[in-house]
């Protein structure tokens, strides 16, 4: 396919080298240059300039920016697109909200409720749910996506299966409900309808979003199976040992994930990571807490010491002394700038002031020459990019407030931890068309200017 984008100011970055085929070059257009042309054919960029020769179908570019497409580093789309069939208890702090708005799902088997906010009434169980919801099976899931609580209908259905070790039990030795990280196992035993993937990926492609790195742990044959294909956007995969590359995605570094509440001993990540090596994957560990972090970077040097590739995920604590090693280490860190906007006001209530500059670094590392890159962690904070670009240069929670402000990114740098790529000839043809100037952008940095999105040489998303 043939595609010329007439009348357009091109602008080219380039992500955090997390990848080997990755580039840190970063070329600007003053503001002010004359629009230019710029050329698509088999899914690159055959050539860039003015007034180039007509005889291919034409994009209107209007003088406005065209940038490389959007990546999200970090997110679990699964995950994301059953969360659309789902009752939201986002924000729902009071009994008599949650009741009612379960009471108003859809009708169908399941209720599917997330976004469960433990304020409400602590960690709830399946006695909990049975009065909030009786009769229908009901399957919780809790703000962080740790815990799924099932009622006493949902648990019926599993009468007869051994439980998992992740089932907690009470003193009796009987189930109360709450499965903690156990998505998988109760997705093999309660299976659901396959959520509508296509749908998900127009609507991310109405983001700017053209590569999506899917960072859910457990990840494996079966789950490529779904994912390949299914979505206009290019998709890495990390996951387990099980899962090797394959048509359709590019594969991953393997995940590790460490759970504060429940580690796995540094013998075992390390093994772990040794045999990451012998099949030739990069490790990408879930380090939220500076106890994940620290066990993490114990296990790299028990296990030989990081290697090219190797990324922490979230880094959602890394306290002023962590940098140094990390920058020494060579690890690159994929944040998640979202989560001081969407979880800013409590993290106000419950971490020290003299620490939430530690909260989801980014200024520092960059100082300390640390790569960096951003994902949303969707659907645990918004998928929205841009609301991750302006957290990651504004530093602010909902509410307005300031969260660690010298931990802020200038706007460029913001927008590069999402903006992969060059606009050049021979490389590929992931492109995001936008309202306004450079400056524009930088300056309100929002969903609503993307006018297209090109995947591959072609329209995938046009107003």
């Amino acid at each position: 396919m043939r595609l010329l984008i007439r009348n357009v100011h091109p602008w080219g970055g380039a992500a955090a080298d997390l990848l080997p085929e990755g580039s840190k070059a970063m070329d600007v257009l003053p503001e002010g240059s004359k629009a230019m042309d710029v050329l698509l054919e088999g899914g690159r960029i055959a050539a860039a300039g003015p007034r180039l020769p007509r005889g291919a179908p034409e994009l209107d570019g209007g003088g406005g920016l065209l940038l490389p497409g959007l990546h999200d580093h970090h997110l679990h789309i699964l995950a994301l697109a059953a969360r659309r069939q789902s009752v939201s208890l986002a924000g729902l702090l009071d009994e008599g909200a949650i009741i009612a708005a379960l009471a108003a799902a859809p009708p169908g088997p399941w209720v599917r409720a997330v976004d469960y906010d433990e304020r409400a009434a602590g960690l709830p169980d399946a006695a909990t749910l049975d009065r909030w919801l009786p009769g229908r099976p009901l399957r919780l899931q809790d703000r962080t996506g740790a815990l799924r609580v099932l009622n006493s209908a949902a648990l019926a259905q599993l009468a007869g299966m051994a439980l998992p070790p992740g089932a907690e039990r009470d003193s009796d030795g009987c189930p109360t409900g709450r499965f903690w990280r156990e998505d998988r196992w109760l997705g093999a035993a309660l299976p659901q309808a396959l959520p509508d993937l296509a749908a998900l990926g127009a609507e991310l492609a109405g983001l700017g979003l053209c590569a999506l790195t899917d960072a859910t742990a457990h990840n494996g044959p079966a789950e490529a199976a779904i994912l390949a294909g299914a979505m206009p956007q290019r998709l890495v995969l990390m996951g387990s040992e099980a899962l090797l590359a394959g048509t359709g995605y590019s594969l991953g570094p393997l995940k590790l994930l460490i759970d504060e509440r429940d580690p796995p001993a540094l013998e075992q990540l390390a093994e772990r990571i040794g045999a990451a090596r012998r099949l030739g994957r990069a490790v990408a560990a879930h380090c939220v807490t500076e106890a994940e972090l620290a066990l993490y970077l114990a296990a790299l040097a028990m296990a030989g010491g990081p290697r090219r590739g190797d990324r922490i995920e979230h880094g959602g604590m890394i306290p002023p002394a962590f940098v140094p090693v990390i920058a020494d280490a060579g690890l690159a860190v994929v944040t998640n700038p979202a989560f001081i906007h969407d979880r800013g006001e409590r993290y106000r209530a419950t971490v020290p002031p003299e620490q939430w500059g530690a909260l989801y670094p980014a200024a520092s590392l960059a100082r300390a020459g640390i790569a960096l890159a951003a994902g949303s962690d969707a659907p645990y904070a918004s998928v929205d990019p841009w609301r991750g670009i302006r957290a990651a240069r504004d530093r602010r929670t909902a509410g307005g407030a300031l969260l660690g402000e010298g931990e802020r990114l200038d706007a460029l740098s913001a927008l590069r931890l999402y903006c992969a790529g060059r606009i050049e000839k021979g490389q590929p043809a992931d492109l995001i068309l936008l309202d306004g100037t450079l400056d524009d952008v930088l300056d309100d940095p929002c969903a609503d200017r993307v006018r297209a999105t090109i995947i591959g040489g072609r329209p995938v998303f046009g107003r």
